[in-house]
């Protein structure tokens, strides 16, 4: 049974029993493109296509899971939703 701990890990495909922060934990305020696009269910190039039109990163070329919604919500306030 999952516990609401578990719940906030994301782990490869087939690893289900990590242990938090152990292999395949990841810090949702620094994930790579790869990781966010895996998390997000969408192609990695969407990603992209946000971050050269602007979409927040860090220092290190990551993104912040919270920053990137809130952006994305933001242009899709500005857009009218289009």
């Amino acid at each position: 049974m999952a516990t609401s701990e578990d719940s906030f890990m994301i782990s490869p495909p087939g690893d289900g029993h990590s242990a938090p922060g152990g292999p395949g934990a990841v810090n949702p305020s620094a994930l790579t493109v790869a990781q966010l696009a895996r998390m997000l269910g969408v192609p990695e190039d969407t990603i992209r296509r946000h971050l050269a039109s602007g979409a927040p990163t860090n220092a290190d070329g990551t993104v912040n899971l919270v920053h990137y919604a809130a952006w994305l919500n933001r242009e899709l306030t500005n857009n009218n939703g289009d």
